[in-house]
């Protein structure tokens, strides 16, 4: 489906743009756009604020275009598009600001803390900066039931593997357009846009401000049980990103490890209908395919666009040339080393060393060598 994007803006030098994602917001946008813009004006900062919709059709463009001729403001509607990660990346993409803000449209984040967070961007030399509930000084509305206040903290501890932050569940942030600028592959899935920035751009110096965090003021919320699901694959995706950017030996060897496993697991099964020569063999097809999958998935996971078959068969031929190596190695060893003559369980363990060294530097090499067009 081709997305049609239109644009009602202002050009003006800014130092800050403060993105607000919306979908049938129009009741909150004339009491959150001017109270985001006076804030930052009483703190001497050149603003833009963008607001990206989802092609809401409830007055929400008549609404920006009304508040566009008095407050600094462009309106963004996305239509054939939706989600709210989606759309902050897209206001994000288009901000003129050096530094960028994120806040939800329905006054839950208190547009007067926009300037602290920047300023403890800059005071800290932060890499990012929370607006947190859950820091000293910060706290929720009285009105969250037990099951919210327990989600969002179950949510939280299901982060702590990627972050340190007592709120990283936030929507309410900011951070510098080059930190925004270095992000690799961005995919999120769901409403947890923070987090997915805090990982893929690398934010090591990660800062909250306390905030009290309001209940909506007009409108629904967006939080179900699917989102809920999208989160469990969202943290799934950035498991798979933190893990295969892991340095490739460790993981090389770590596949390896776990092919022997699948080998000897393969083997016991085969040997339950099959004469014990065509087990062998079975068993190590099975466990050099477990090989080449991981590796191609993980290890090398940057070379997956090349040809499947043709890296199938490379590796094929690549690991059994290194069994050749392994057993030339170790007999070669223990045969014409005198050392190694009363120690054959040694010279079978630098044997599989050098197989193994040259899988490794074959698979580097030649199976999964980066081709011109996806380098």
């Amino acid at each position: 489906m081709n997305v049609v994007e239109e644009v009602v803006e202002t050009r003006v030098a800014v130092q800050v743009t403060v993105v607000i994602p919306t979908y049938r917001e129009a009741e909150n946008l004339p009491v959150v756009v001017p109270r985001v813009a006076e804030a930052l004006e009483q703190h001497g900062l050149s603003a833009e604020i963008v607001v990206v919709d989802d092609d809401s059709r409830d007055g929400t463009e008549e609404v920006c275009a009304d508040l566009a001729d008095r407050w600094p403001l462009r309106l963004i509607t996305r239509r054939g598009e939706r989600g709210l990660s989606s759309a902050v990346l897209r206001g994000m993409n288009e901000a003129r600001g050096e530094v960028l803000v994120v806040m939800d449209a329905d006054l839950s984040h208190p547009p007067e803390k926009v300037p602290e967070l920047i300023e403890a961007l800059d005071a800290e030399d932060a890499d990012f900066v929370i607006g947190s509930r859950y820091v000293a000084g910060g706290d929720t509305d009285g009105q969250w039931g037990l099951f919210r206040w327990l989600n969002s903290r179950v949510a939280t501890l299901l982060a702590r593997p990627f972050t340190t932050a007592r709120d990283p569940m936030a929507g309410f942030f900011a951070l510098r357009r080059e930190t925004y600028r270095r992000a690799e592959e961005l995919n999120p899935v769901g409403y947890k846009i923070g987090l997915e920035l805090m990982v893929k751009c690398g934010c090591r110096r990660v800062r909250e401000v306390p905030i009290f965090f309001h209940q909506r003021l007009h409108g629904e919320s967006k939080l179900s049980w699917k989102e809920q699901l999208n989160y469990l694959r969202h943290l799934a995706r950035l498991a798979e990103y933190r893990l295969r950017h892991l340095p490739r030996l460790p993981k090389f060897l770590a596949v390896g490890a776990s092919g022997s496993a699948v080998d000897l697991a393969a083997f016991a099964l085969a040997m339950l209908t099959l004469p014990v020569p065509a087990a062998r063999a079975l068993a190590i097809w099975v466990a050099m395919t477990w090989n080449f999958y991981w590796n191609r998935r993980w290890t090398f996971f940057e070379s997956r666009r090349d040809s499947l078959l043709r890296q199938y068969v490379l590796f094929c031929l690549a690991c059994l040339v290194g069994a050749v190596v392994s057993w030339s190695t170790s007999v070669g060893l223990w045969q014409y080393v005198a050392f190694f003559t009363d120690r054959p369980l040694l010279a079978a363990v630098l044997g599989v060393v050098a197989g193994m060294a040259f899988n490794f530097v074959a698979s580097c090499k030649i199976v999964f060598r980066r081709s011109e067009k996806t380098a």
